[in-house]
């Protein structure tokens, strides 16, 4: 399952490891090491992006047609392991593998044509408003209201746990327009300029004492209605396609990175030296499962989004629990400068890591997905 040894990628495979060695700064590498979250700063994020952007690898996953690299789905997987054993920071989610998609999809010429090439240079730093104070996973219940007033939405109401709002110039926003018929049938998507007035943004501490997550205000907010994506009355629609993405992904290369380095520690109890050898198992059979959803072969893109989404982060949060372990009092303690990067984020990773098994649909809403579609 060594894919990066297969005959035919090594050509690929050391033009990126040789682009990494020359453009990949040890500054990125430090801050990627001691990143708490899969939402990295902008300020690291951004200036990677800038660099993978020059050479046009900025979305691997991305049809040449709007600017990918025309990689097939291997050399998009041998990418994305090169770049976590490099320790490359990740790229901000919320516009290049969440919203771009649906707006290749569902969005008009003249949306690709303005929203696309800003996304793949950064210049719209994206985030998603979904979640409300009563409208959590169940995303039918929510209430921010949008009043058709000619050209315009007129939107009042709240957003919730929105991650890097403080950071964003842009928002992906699920709306209510109607509440006829069953609720998620009077939900729109916008997008909308995160300065128009009206917009308030208040931040949310997690518990590891970290200001990523936020609750946004909207006070009579005006979004033009040439900002909706797909038809008034069908966002769920939209939704949906933009979760397969959220929830889907490739999780095993940056799981066994961090496992990789867990694993280069001196770790004397055997027990947790067993359970380190267990979760690199664990992990292989999430590469082989990840390929054969690249690949299409069985079973549809939802299906394998909702198994993927439970079954990576599950494993992260196993990672994270054997990071405090090894780390021991240490994980616990302010950074002394003695402790290994990988042990001294140890609990924030921990205490942020929570919320995977929530976010995107928790994974108890996932496990009902799969046995709605295997069983029927």
């Amino acid at each position: 399952m060594d894919i990066a040894l297969e005959p035919d990628l090594h050509a690929f495979r050391d033009m990126v490891r040789a682009f990494l060695a020359e453009h990949l700064t040890e500054e990125l590498r430090r801050a990627a090491e001691r990143a708490t979250s899969v939402f990295i700063d902008p300020a690291i994020s951004l200036p990677w992006q800038r660099i993978l952007h020059a050479r046009g690898w900025t979305a691997p996953d991305w049809p040449e047609r709007f600017g990918g690299p025309g990689w097939s789905e291997i050399e998009r997987y041998v990418f994305a392991a090169e770049c976590v054993a490099a320790g490359a920071p990740n790229l901000a989610p919320m516009g290049l593998k969440m919203v771009a998609p649906v707006i290749m999809h569902y969005g008009s010429p003249d949306q690709q044509a303005h929203y696309l090439p800003r996304i793949l240079s950064g210049e719209d730093y994206w985030c998603q408003g979904f979640s409300e104070p009563g409208a959590g996973s169940d995303l039918g219940r929510l209430q921010l209201r949008a009043v058709r007033d000619g050209a315009d939405y007129v939107l009042n109401g709240s957003k919730i746990w929105t991650t890097h709002a403080h950071f964003a110039n842009r928002m992906f926003c699920l709306v209510r327009t109607s509440n006829e018929g069953k609720p998620q049938a009077g939900i729109s998507f916008l997008l909308l300029d995160m300065q128009s007035p009206g917009i308030g943004v208040e931040p949310i501490r997690t518990l590891a004492g970290e200001h990523e997550l936020n609750q946004v205000f909207f006070d009579d907010v005006r979004v033009p209605v040439a900002n909706r994506l797909g038809e008034e009355n069908d966002g769920w629609s939209v939704a949906k396609h933009l979760l397969t993405f959220e929830r889907g992904g490739k999780y095993a290369p940056a799981l066994m990175g961090q496992l990789r380095r867990l694993r280069g520690h001196d770790v004397p109890d055997p027990v947790i030296r067993a359970r380190l050898g267990r979760e690199a198992v664990t992990l292989r059979a999430l590469q082989a499962l990840e390929m054969k959803a690249m690949r299409g072969l069985g079973g549809g893109a939802a299906l394998y989004a909702s198994a993927l989404k439970l079954l990576g982060t599950e494993a992260a949060q196993r990672i994270d629990t054997l990071a405090c372990e090894i780390a021991g009092p240490a994980a616990w303690s302010e950074a002394d400068g003695q402790t290994p990067a990988s042990l001294a984020v140890a609990v924030p990773r921990y205490l942020n890591g929570r919320a995977a098994t929530i976010y995107a649909g928790s994974n108890e809403i996932q496990r009902d997905l799969i046995a709605r579609q295997i069983l029927g």
